[in-house]
């Protein structure tokens, strides 16, 4: 399973690196291929390319905020999850979208 997302918070200085590195182990864990891009008060960190993108599975949104470049993910399964979720739960947050990609491949 290849996955990328971004993590977001209004400073990004704490919950946004915090989520992302959960989410990456949580992947490595599950043994999928996982990139997290980080967006906040430092710009973008581990930028997800246009190329990631495409070739990915499906994107988890772990911010309510508003989040720059997201026509890069147009067409993809795309999932928005509260940010402290991804932190607290990232194996379960991963296993939802990918559950959540399949429902959206059967449509």
């Amino acid at each position: 399973m290849k996955v990328v997302g971004v993590s977001a918070c209004p400073a990004g200085l704490a919950h946004t690196p915090m989520a992302a590195k959960a989410l990456m182990k949580a992947g490595e864990k599950l043994g999928w291929d996982v990139k997290i891009e980080q967006q906040g008060a430092m710009g973008f960190i581990n930028k997800v390319t246009r190329e990631e993108a495409s070739a990915a599975d499906f994107v988890v949104i772990a911010s309510d905020q508003k989040i720059r470049e997201m026509d890069r993910f147009e067409g993809k399964p795309t999932m928005r999850v509260d940010i402290n979720v991804c932190i607290k739960a990232p194996e379960a947050v991963l296993k939802k979208c990918a559950s959540a990609a399949k429902a959206h491949e059967g449509k």
